[in-house]
């Protein structure tokens, strides 16, 4: 149980129906920018502590943005360069202040452990240790900044957290979310019984879709068992040239408007 099938399930069960068991799985709309950026920014921190201690700088940082930079989704040339470099900004700076030496116990690590009535799994993007407990860090690349909640409410986050404790054999309950645009952190200490609540919100979520999967497979019909749920969303949304309701929901963006302005 992934967090992406869970927050997809919540968005929009026909989404989810599209994305995870429809096949042939429909055509997706092409890139979008923001999340080229983002994917960028992972690699480049990826690469950036797979690197010896001696070899790891600000500079070198923003060097690997450029060096794992892709264009796609970007209204042009002009745009995609400026993103570029603000990219190697935030990477070289967010570095710069991390304390010397500092080397994560994991980075894009693969998890995957029994949460009550679920398996929960996914890449953590970072996994620091500190002062004998494991901590779950998440990059973040949106225009906007993060606040507590974001962190304290995360689905993800908590789950992450679960998983990580079990996988290792080792308390985890600190969850940060790192805003590179800003150099921000959200961070929270999460309880047995936060971590508790979580867990029952995401096998709720998960036994709601495993029926409407098991019904469907019976035969049942898929517009009632995975109903459209439209918004905001729908202006992103991969599948919006297949989802009437949509279209009629919200405007269609084009893939660089999630950009910062």
């Amino acid at each position: 149980m992934t967090p992406a099938r869970l927050s997809t399930w919540q968005q929009c069960p026909r989404k989810y129906r599209m994305t995870y068991l429809d096949r042939p799985t429909p055509p997706r709309a092409g890139a979008r920018a923001n999340a080229t950026l983002g994917a960028v920014v992972h690699n480049a921190l990826k690469a950036y502590f797979d690197l010896r201690v001696d070899q790891r700088s600000p500079e070198r940082a923003s060097a690997l943005v450029r060096e794992h930079w892709k264009s796609d989704g970007f209204s042009g040339p002009e745009q995609a360069a400026e993103y570029r470099a603000r990219a190697q900004e935030w990477v070289g700076g967010y570095v710069a202040e991390l304390p010397e030496g500092e080397t994560p116990l994991a980075v894009e690590r693969w998890v995957s452990a029994p949460v009550g009535s679920i398996i929960a799994e996914g890449r953590v993007d970072r996994i620091d240790e500190r002062h004998g407990e494991l901590v779950v860090v998440d990059y973040k690349t949106g225009r906007y900044g993060l606040q507590v909640g974001d962190a304290r409410d995360s689905l993800a986050l908590g789950l992450y957290a679960l998983a990580v404790g079990k996988q290792f054999h080792r308390t985890c309950r600190r969850v940060e979310l790192h805003h590179l645009p800003t150099g921000t952190v959200a961070s929270w200490e999460h309880t047995e019984e936060s971590l508790a609540e979580l867990r029952v919100r995401a096998e709720q979520l998960a036994a709601e879709f495993q029926s409407a999967t098991d019904e469907l497979e019976l035969g049942g019909d898929p517009q009632a068992l995975f109903p459209v749920r439209t918004g905001k969303h729908c202006s992103w949304c991969d599948f919006r040239a297949h989802c009437a309701e949509g279209e009629q929901a919200a405007p269609d963006l084009p893939s660089w408007s999630a950009l910062e302005a």
